[in-house]
């Protein structure tokens, strides 16, 4: 163990619990032989290549006995053109050939009961060892290939993607806005241990990995190291804090947005270098309350914050021809707040003609007069995928 680790464990309780439960679920993470389970892109046999083909050659093996014996007990019709004679070696030979679709013609079966054997019997083994001969060389040989290949492409295309490391229903909900903000499909990474909700992102045109993101390898085969933000939503906040240090220590820039199960574990996500975190359940509680003698107010949010709405919360750095400028320039957009070196300049301050500087950053209320309010019936269903907007 380094030194800087046991002193940011001695200045810091709180991120010396998340450290504590990363081991606790990289042991439990871990098989009986000690080893971490592979990413589960392939069935558990394709773990293991040499067992499966052992198990192949024995079955071929059993297979070509068991065709021996049946030719053996009826070379009474089978003719040698050589000797005229039928031996072990014969049969043997002629079991060989006949498996293996060869046949020199040199032994043949002449009477109908042993024509019949080789037709009804010998064939459907043989088109079946075929069958497994390349069933086995396309798992082995070219699968493996062609998924390394398929991997390398769109590792080469991913930059400035956006890692989403859980699809339940808030991850999916977050995939669908993002998608309808205008973010490109490539440009999302799904990965996921279940096979309905890979199934899910597909559906939408995402790329998806199936596997756990706890481990360091499938968040490089995701590309964490050129990821412009990764989204955590596993529905546990054990495994969010092991995904949020794992993507951390990879990427130790990255912007990392997790979303809390329990409020209590909001310090937690923040001593392990969380850049934003949402609790859900507490955010939806202060919806419903404020919403109480309210009742445009619920809709008035839904449409601020999703996309396709009227009006749209923004966040964007001042333009340069924007420099000098006051908030009531900008309008008809609404300067909301504004960040400057640290301090935080809010709605009513900015009317006192207070100049806008490089650098600054704007968080804009922009109307769109055109679009259809997020509580209005249209004719999209819930599961339809709005047209990105240019926002």
């Amino acid at each position: 163990m380094e030194k800087s680790t046991i002193l940011r464990w001695n200045e810091s309780p709180e991120l010396y619990k998340i450290e504590s439960l990363r081991q606790r679920l990289a042991m439990i993470s871990m098989s009986p032989s000690g080893r971490p389970f592979q990413q589960l892109l392939f069935t558990r046999a394709d773990l293991r290549p040499g067992r499966t083909l052992l198990f192949r050659i024995g079955l071929v093996l059993a297979l070509f006995a068991l065709v021996f014996l049946v030719l053996w007990l009826e070379r009474d019709g089978l003719k040698d053109n050589v000797d005229q004679q039928m031996t072990v070696i014969d049969v043997l030979y002629f079991a060989m050939v006949t498996m293996t679709t060869v046949g020199y013609g040199d032994i043949v079966p002449v009477s109908q009961q042993a024509r019949l054997v080789d037709a009804l019997f010998i064939t459907p083994i043989r088109l079946f060892i075929w069958f497994l001969f390349l069933g086995t060389a396309y798992q082995l040989v070219v699968s493996q290939y062609r998924e390394g290949y398929r991997m390398a492409k769109v590792q080469a295309a991913l930059r400035d993607h956006i890692i989403l490391c859980g699809f339940g229903y808030t991850g999916w909900s977050t995939a669908k806005e993002l998608l309808a903000k205008g973010v490109e499909a490539e440009r999302i990474v799904i990965i996921e241990p279940r096979d309905e909700r890979i199934r899910a992102a597909l559906e939408l045109g995402l790329t998806a990995l199936r596997g756990d993101a706890t481990q360091e390898a499938l968040l490089r085969h995701a590309v964490v190291e050129r990821a412009k933000a990764v989204i955590i939503t596993a529905g546990r906040d054990d495994t969010n804090a092991l995904i949020l240090l794992t993507a951390r220590h990879l990427h130790p820039t990255v912007e990392i947005l997790v979303s809390a199960v329990e409020e209590e574990n909001v310090k937690l996500f923040q001593q392990g270098g969380a850049t934003g975190i949402i609790s859900p359940s507490t955010f939806g509680g202060y919806l419903l309350a404020a919403a109480v003698g309210h009742p445009h107010f619920m809709e008035y949010v839904q449409d601020l914050l999703t996309a396709g709405g009227r009006v749209n919360l923004v966040e964007r750095s001042v333009k340069p021809d924007e420099v000098g400028r006051t908030a009531c320039d900008l309008k008809p957009d609404i300067v909301l707040r504004l960040y400057r070196r640290g301090r935080v300049l809010q709605f009513w301050d900015l009317q006192d003609a207070q100049k806008l500087e490089a650098g600054d950053m704007l968080v804009i209320l922009k109307s769109f007069p055109g679009a259809t309010a997020s509580g209005t019936p249209t004719s999209q269903t819930t599961d339809s995928i709005p047209e990105p907007s240019t926002s």
